[in-house]
């Protein structure tokens, strides 16, 4: 009887032993954690990426990450089953729904991809400045999404242009910061170079003048406007030099300054020189801008003169000024002197005889 207490005792005492020891193994043993918000870098989601303390079964995938940029959620029921798969079990839920699993991604703007397609070909085969290129794209143009870690500029590997249709390839790298192989990017299209040029919003007669209202600015191609584009601030006040359309470019010869003095205008007429300034009115007989010389009758004396337009109506006739007559100090000698006396008659010089 002795004995088979002893036996049972031992027994309890090992029983309550090895309970201990596994007791105190589990509590060495983190528990796994669920994570209600996930973020992934690559395009697989990991066990280590849902469960905190997921030990050597964190690299292993369990599903596919969602697109690039955006965030998809998965039943917590779902992820405990997966999980269960790989022999992880006993994970808190800390009574989480569902978990949020979000790709992150780096965007890069179309209007990026444009201004880094104008500077590759800036300067090439007869092409100016980047800024004054317009593109345009065999496919829409749209925002791009690459992997976070293609964290890397965009570095030109290829570019050819034509010059005459001016169609071009262009061809991009973008490290990856995980030394992954580089993300490729390829771009095809049709190339214009472009000036900002005023244009007409109304048809004009030859002799216009320009206002404001008279003027937009839009960029026209070079091989329409040539290297001669009129700016809309230069264009305002300046006169046509021939008829125009409406949406017609302006060029700098198409331009002239202002007549400030019309043919058969009545104008001022002023005479000038040094100590005078005297006006009158005459009559223009021919239309001129400032510094033109042009012809006007003076009415009082019916005479045709020549004058240069210097204001509205105005025309300036320069009168030369004589010069100063200089008397030499001999001069003014002699004629400061007396008188000077008779000279005697010589034996040669002929006497007059007395009258009778």
């Amino acid at each position: 009887m002795f004995l088979r207490s002893s036996l049972l005792a031992a027994a309890l005492l090992a029983a309550s032993t090895t309970f201990a020891a596994a007791q105190s193994g589990r509590d060495a043993i983190a528990v796994p954690v669920l994570r209600p918000n996930v973020t992934v870098t690559g395009d697989l989601v990991r066990i280590g990426d849902v469960i905190d303390n997921a030990g050597p079964a964190a690299q292993i995938a369990i599903y596919r990450a969602p697109d690039l940029g955006t965030t998809g959620a998965l039943p917590t029921a779902q992820v405990l089953a997966a999980l269960r798969t790989h022999q992880v079990i006993g994970v808190d839920t800390r009574d989480i729904k569902e978990v949020a699993v979000t790709r992150l991604a780096r965007t890069i703007d179309a209007k990026e991809i444009e201004q880094a397609i104008a500077t590759a070909l800036e300067h090439r085969n007869g092409f100016g400045d980047a800024a004054n290129l317009t593109l345009t794209f065999d496919r829409d143009l749209q925002d791009m999404r690459l992997d976070a870690s293609n964290s890397g500029a965009m570095q030109a590997t290829a570019a050819r242009v034509d010059p005459r249709s001016g169609r071009f390839d262009v061809t991009f790298e973008i490290e990856n910061a995980s030394g992954a192989a580089p993300a490729k990017l390829r771009f095809t299209g049709a190339a214009v170079e472009t000036f900002e040029v005023a244009v007409l919003t109304r048809n004009v007669d030859r002799g216009d003048l320009l206002k404001s209202s008279d003027l937009v600015v839009e960029r026209r191609p070079k091989a329409e406007i040539g290297g001669d584009a009129a700016s809309r601030d230069r264009a305002i006040g300046m006169q046509t030099r021939r008829p125009m359309r409406a949406n017609q470019p302006l060029k700098v010869a198409d331009l002239v300054k202002p007549d400030l003095v019309q043919r058969d205008q009545n104008v001022t007429l002023i005479y000038q020189s040094a100590g005078l300034y005297l006006t009158t009115r005459g009559k223009a007989l021919d239309g001129g801008t400032e510094g033109d010389v042009v012809n006007v009758l003076n009415p009082q004396s019916k005479r045709t003169i020549s004058g240069i337009v210097t204001g509205r109506g105005q025309v300036t006739v320069e009168i030369a000024t004589p010069k100063p007559v200089i008397v030499s100090e001999a001069t003014a000698s002699i004629t400061t002197q007396e008188p000077a006396a008779a000279s005697p008659v010589s034996a040669t010089s002929p006497i007059t005889p007395k009258s009778e």
